[in-house]
């Protein structure tokens, strides 16, 4: 039994059914896009070079008649990835001590899922656990074992020191040898255009990029209490201050940060939803169907 993965989810997976774009386009992992043949390796269809592919594999005869850069492509390969990065900073610890769900297992519990999805219909998924830098990476792969060993990492683990989602990015490249899905559940503290930055090279390798921008109630709409003290989570920085007092500029300021992130997305075709914590993690599901 693992905490993470709910046997009520289990039971709505098994049913559940992605739109038409998703599945035509080969965002999600799916079982039409599912042809292994054992151990086999068939030629299986010609497809359009795209950045990041290997030009060994290009077929330059087709290249001399037509002067289009095409790959052979074989039936192992029409399995697809999704990758899953997870931040496990400080801030998704939030809210410590409370019957609430933190952030943090918030986004274990729709990892577990997604990656149970992904495994059920043969396809490949990787973990990577992030805060400054990589904390754990769990190469793509389809096996129950995989599967086994990603909710035991997920299980055991914590929230760790400051984050840095664009250093993580960039030294996550060159373990992602094939293009996906990007799935990154995070706090998103963090300046926007860098983000994106960060994100350009996986775009142009041509990943399909969904940001799940996780945020406690709390934090959505500051708590009217009396005088509190705030403690930031990551670098220990304290202010004593009446909630009601800067409520109006900490939403304006929230306001303008989640304008950018979601204009940012739109202009490279990414996928961006802000979501509270307090709405039903599978409903994330929902997303990755548009």
């Amino acid at each position: 039994m693992h905490r993470f993965l709910d046997p009520a989810d289990i039971r709505r997976l098994k049913n559940y059914e992605f739109g038409a774009k998703a599945m035509v386009e080969g965002y999600l992992a799916g079982r039409h896009r599912s042809h292994q043949r054992g151990s086999s390796i068939e030629f299986h269809e010609f497809r359009q070079y795209a950045p990041g592919d290997d030009l060994a594999r290009v077929d330059w005869r087709v290249f001399a008649r037509n002067d289009k850069l095409f790959l052979r492509t074989f039936e192992q390969e029409t399995n697809l990835e999704c990758h899953i990065f997870l931040d496990c900073s400080a801030s998704m610890g939030f809210p410590e001590n409370s019957p609430r769900l933190s952030k943090l297992e918030y986004a274990s519990f729709f990892a577990a899922a997604l990656a149970w999805w992904v495994i059920s219909k043969n396809d490949r998924v990787s973990l990577t656990l992030f805060d400054h830098g990589i904390r754990k990476f769990l190469p793509p792969a389809s096996t129950r074992q995989h599967l086994h060993d990603l909710l035991a990492t997920l299980e055991t683990n914590r929230p760790g020191s400051n984050t840095s989602i664009t250093e993580t990015l960039a030294r996550a490249q060159p373990l992602l040898k094939r293009k996906g899905t990007l799935v990154i559940l995070s706090d998103f503290f963090t300046e926007p255009a860098a983000l994106f930055r960060a994100l350009n090279p996986y775009i142009h390798r041509g990943f399909r990029i969904h940001l799940f921008h996780l945020l406690d109630p709390s934090e959505l709409n500051l708590d009217d209490r009396g005088l509190s003290r705030f403690i930031d989570m990551e670098t220990n920085d304290q202010l004593t201050v009446h909630p009601h007092a800067l409520r109006d500029a900490w939403q304006q300021e929230l306001l303008n940060h989640t304008r950018a992130l979601r204009a940012l997305a739109s202009a490279r075709r990414a996928d961006y939803a802000l979501t509270s914590t307090a709405d039903p993690y599978f409903s994330l599901f929902d997303r990755l169907r548009d």
